[in-house]
This record gives structure tokens, sequence and C-alpha cells, in this order.
């Protein structure tokens, strides 16, 4: 690999022997009137150092050091040990006597890339300087990618950052019931959503939805079916109907082996009423007063965006005082440790016995805990989400209020 770049490479030659110039432009003459190389020349470390300095000012480019041992002021030793200070990314090639092993290691020891013996054989210097040219050009590509990843990664970050900011962190609640969601990408974004909406009538809707893959195709595609569903719904108000119209619409657009699977649903606080409606999604869990739970049976309904014409059914259950609804994704279930052994859905529903508190934040909290402790230091395969809807025990009704509750990771 050889570097493109306008401005020759040029090489800086610290040598105290006044003929050593003259040699190095007449024997590589070829090379120089090529454009490709460019040298210039320093008696000492001492002078090398001020024409680096200057040239990190800007008034020289200079890629490479090609310098002897021994010289008067400072020899090369020293100056290897000081060009870091200069410019990390400097590449330096030592003259040595044949056979001075001993200072030919320390050389090596202080940072040198290569070294070239006396008397020098030019054929081989030549061979050395293209060698560390194509090195470092290697090494600037690499810092390149480098400086992309990082920007790459400050983008997903912001880009994670917004997807958080669409999701809600206030939740519709009063004396009668409470709604809290939470979601974790598997990386900086994610293809797992879930959203909250006060609708007519005192009533809620939520909904919980997994795009197939991760990352930022998966990203891009759930905002895309936040927006179309959530225009569906408000349109019909019916949970079926507003899974086919989406279905209808990400059919036609939607990238191929790219789907949905979602889970939507309209809670009646007063009643205690839950309509519900699936698209290929796992079965919501109904999480009893005495801590036992039991997965709620669904309709057929395959996933958005496989095929058009599939029509969805509306089903409906009534959470008595006390009980909770957890609306999840199969990142929960399919969680893994390092042995490859899931979390599965038994894992799950032991997690609700024995807790002191009953809420939709204490049930979340605690399914994420118990996912969190039986991965261990196992990386996280898929996104997160969990939604959870409780009717508390109180028998008053009371008019729905919005309270802010942050979600934590």
């Amino acid at each position: 690999m050889t570097e493109k770049s306008d401005k020759p490479f040029t090489i800086l030659v610290v040598d105290d022997e006044p003929d050593l110039e003259t040699l190095v432009t007449q024997r590589l003459r070829r090379i120089i009137r090529k454009g490709e190389y460019n040298f210039v020349f320093a008696r000492n470390g001492v002078e090398a150092l001020k024409m680096l300095r200057k040239e990190k000012d800007g008034e020289e480019h200079i890629d490479m050091v090609l310098s002897d041992i021994n010289m008067p002021q400072m020899d090369g030793l020293t100056l290897l040990s000081q060009l870091p200070e200069v410019d990390p990314n400097l590449r330096a090639v030592i003259v040595s006597a044949y056979g001075d092993m001993r200072n030919i290691r320390t050389a090596m020891n202080r940072g040198a890339f290569d070294f070239v013996t006396k008397p020098i054989d030019f054929e081989d210097l030549r061979l050395t300087i293209q060698r560390t040219k194509n090195h470092l050009a290697e090494w600037r590509t690499a810092l390149a990618s480098r400086d992309q990843l990082v920007s790459i990664k400050r983008e997903l970050k912001i880009a994670g950052e917004t997807q958080q900011s669409i999701l809600p962190t206030s939740f519709p609640r009063n004396e009668n019931y409470d709604i809290y969601a939470n979601m974790v990408p598997a990386r900086e974004v994610g293809g797992d959503m879930y959203d909250v909406l006060e609708i007519s009538d005192g009533k809620v809707f939520a909904v919980v939805a997994d795009v197939t893959g991760k990352g930022v195709p998966a990203a891009l595609m759930m905002m895309a079916v936040r927006m179309a569903f959530k225009g569906c719904i408000t349109s019909s108000g019916d949970l079926g109907a507003a899974l086919a119209a989406t279905n209808e619409l990400l059919a036609e657009d939607s990238p191929e082996e790219m789907f949905i699977t979602m889970i939507a649903l309209i809670y009646d606080p007063e009643s205690g009423d839950c309509s519900y409606a699936s698209a290929g999604h796992h079965a919501p869990l109904l999480v009893k007063t005495d801590g036992s739970t039991q997965e709620v049976q669904l309709s057929a309904g395959i996933a958005l965006g496989v095929f058009p014409g599939f029509s969805y059914e509306n089903r409906k259950i009534t959470l008595k005082p006390g009980e909770s609804l957890l609306l999840y994704s199969d990142g929960v279930t399919e969680a893994m440790t390092n042995e490859r052994e899931e979390f599965g859905i038994e894992r799950l529903s032991s997690v609700f016995s024995n807790l002191e508190s009953a809420n939709a934040k204490s049930y979340t909290d605690r399914v994420f805990d118990a996912v969190r402790d039986f991965v261990g230091d196992a990386v996280q395969s898929d996104d997160i989400t969990c939604l959870c809807v409780h009717r508390s025990k109180a028998a008053s009704v009371a008019k729905s209020t919005f309270t802010a509750s942050k979600s934590k990771a």
C-alpha cells in the first residue's frame, strides 16, 4: 500500500558527515526527480529538533527521520527519545555501524521503526525508505478510520438519544391504575418501541413493537412504524383495524426480510377492561394478586409487513383490582448467558413472586434487574422492552394525570 499525496514524502537525514548530503542526493536522484521523495538535512539532534518543531508550525512537512547514532551536541539515541514529544506519528530509521547490536536494540526500544548499517547500501536504504513510507501510509489510514469511527459513534450516540427522547418518559396514572415502560437497546439505537397515549373517555392506548434486526436500519423502520400506527389508531380507534391498515402500508414499502411484531391495547381504568390485538408478538403476561402469572390468549395475527390483506382480531381481558398486564419484547425471554442459556418465560414468571410493593414501575424494574442478573457479563444480544399496566386495589375513580418518571437502563 502506498500513500497517495500531492506532497512528496519528506525525509530528514541527521548526520554530521558533510559529504552525506551530496552522496544521498546523487545516489537517490532518480526517485527524487520523480517527486516522490524530498530530503532535508541536519548535522545533529539539536538542529534536527529545531527543524521538526518548525515543521510542526507548518514551515516544513517531515514524514521520516533517518538518523546516525554518533553525533555531537545530541546523539541519535537521545533524539529518538524526544521525537514522540514533537510528533508521535513520526517514523524514525537509525543508521548504525555493522554489528552494533547494543545500540540497535536500544534504538528499537526507543521507538525506531527500522535500521540500516554503515557503510550504507543505497539499494537497501531505498527499500527501507519505501517500507517505512508504506507503513506510515497504512498507519495514517488506520488513524483516519479511527477518527471516522469516533465520528460515527458520536452520531450514533446522538441518534440513540434522539430515539430515546421520542419514547414517553411520563405516564398516565391515577389512584386506580398506573403504567410504566422502559426500553434498553442492544446497540446505540434499537428496533424496539413502546408508546403510551391518553385517548377519549379517559381510556389509555399502549403498544410494544419489535422490528427484526438491530441498529440503525431497525431504528429507522421503527420510527416509521410508530408514526404509521399512531396515525391509524387515532383515525379508527380500533386496534385490529389499525394493525391491518399499518400492515398494508408496510407490505408495500418495507424492505425485504424486515418485519415488525406488535401488540397494542386500549385500557379502561374505570372498568379494568383491556382490549388488545397482536401482530405476531409474544402473548402478554397477566400478573395476579398472589404473584402467579398466566399468558394471555392471543388471536392469530402475523407480523406486520409480511404480506398485505391480513385482518387482525380484537380480544378483551378484564384486570381485577391488584392485577397487572405485562407487555414485553423477545429481548427479555431470549436474553442469554455466555453459555447460551436463555432467560425464558418461566424465569420471567417467577420475577413477580414475593414483591412487597405492587405497581407498574416496580414490576418493570424487577424484570430488567432479573434479566441483568441472569446474563451477568454476557453481551446484550437484543433490545429489551417492557410495558406494564397495573390496576390498583383502590375502588374510587379519579381523573388520570401524567407524572414524570424517567426510564432507567
